[in-house]
């Protein structure tokens, strides 16, 4: 059945959304915001200079249950490349879900509680449309004694922007004062809520998860606040490529590895050098010898925005394709990310992209786009 002949599903949040006038879209299986009044570059910008919230309940949310956290981190770890083994209390990571040939099934952040009374549990976040799928994977492929709990009760809504952190900071002080990439049970208001500082814009900022019943308070109280607006799906994704982020089904998937994709850097020396993840061969070889593409950013001239699925050629050969591409408010240029030979992979290559039907100059820089500012400690 297609998406277009399956009813939609809605977040908590659909009325809110409705109130404030934004205009809905079909989004994996469900019916998002894309945008609000002030419109997806007001948003992107807005995002950049003060804060932006955002609705991304249709995420997966998920809970991985064993007898103690070795346990429960070693079947994980048969799935993905991370070392989850040495993940510390409140700690979160990234990595990649891997099929048996090293290709990317998904991507996710995992976190190890911070309350030890829950060693042996971590708590997964999986893109929405594959979850479904993500679910039947890993369920299908655990151990006895550990078994994956869905968490479907929960809502999952997101502040980005240089000034989330003053707004978290009236709201929930803990989660305030969290470090990158770190994670707490916490209140917000009143309201209990697991806060992690991280998010998908390359802004510092929070991913608040709550019940369902809750959320609209906790979405609410932060609309209220002066430096806090709506933001719809078209600015996350404009935010998210200028910091050079994968998005799944795009710039990964499972014709990719990690190695392929750039994100070498997720898998820690630990799981490097001991393997045991699906496609472990494959990914061993690929740090050691190379790859036949690599992950790419691109500048191009002129104004025409490259979208995915555009070719890019040198001296008239095609040589790779446009995976991500788009306008970028904050640099008043286009950009895009694609893959190409990594002998065509250092910054200041020429090369061109092909956007209908025309050649059109482009070179290749660094990634990302726009520096990121997460709280990182110091």
């Amino acid at each position: 059945m297609t998406e277009s002949s399956t009813p939609l599903l809605r977040t908590p949040l659909h009325a809110a959304h409705a109130v404030l006038g934004a205009r809905l879209v079909p989004f994996a299986g469900y019916e998002m915001p894309v945008q609000y009044a002030d419109g997806i570059l007001a948003e992107h910008i807005w995002t950049r200079t003060h804060a932006g919230l955002f609705d991304v309940s249709h995420m997966g949310q998920a809970l991985l249950i064993g007898p103690n956290h070795e346990a429960t981190a070693r079947a994980l770890e048969a799935l993905i490349p991370a070392d989850i083994l040495n993940l510390k209390h409140g700690q979160q990571r990234y990595s990649q879900l891997l099929a048996d040939d090293g290709g990317i099934l998904d991507d996710l952040m995992v976190t190890r509680p911070l309350d030890p009374e829950l060693d042996g549990t971590l708590v997964l976040v999986v893109n929405a449309a594959g979850k479904n799928e993500d679910y039947a994977h890993i369920a299908a492929r655990l151990p006895s004694g550990v078994r994956l709990e869905r968490r479907d009760d929960l809502a999952l809504i997101a502040l980005q922007g240089p000034e989330a952190a003053e707004v978290m900071a009236r709201h929930s002080p803990e989660a305030a004062a969290l470090a990158f990439m770190h994670a707490t049970p916490t209140t917000f208001d009143g309201v209990p809520c697991h806060i992690s500082r991280s998010g998908y814009t390359g802004e510092d900022g929070y991913e608040i998860s709550v019940e369902n019943e809750d959320v609209e308070k906790v979405w609410s109280h932060l609309l209220a606040e002066r430096e806090v607006k709506p933001i719809g799906l078209g600015a996350r994704d404009s935010l998210r490529l200028e910091a050079g982020l994968c998005l799944y089904g795009h710039d990964i998937d499972p014709t990719t590895s990690p190695i392929e994709a750039a994100l070498a850097w997720s898998i820690q020396k630990r799981r490097r050098a001991e393997g045991g993840f699906p496609g472990a061969a494959r990914i061993t070889r690929e740090l050691a010898d190379g790859t036949a593409r690599t992950r790419i950013g691109l500048r191009l001239e002129g104004r025409a925005p490259a979208r995915e699925g555009a070719e890019i050629s040198k001296d008239g050969q095609i040589v790779g394709i446009v995976t991500s591409g788009g306008f970028a408010p904050t640099r008043g240029e286009p950009i895009a990310m694609g893959y190409v030979p990594p002998a065509l992979s250092a910054p200041g290559t020429a090369l061109h992209i092909i956007v209908r039907g025309k050649p059109l100059p482009a070179t290749v820089v660094q990634m990302p786009f726009v520096a990121q500012r997460y709280a990182r400690k110091t």
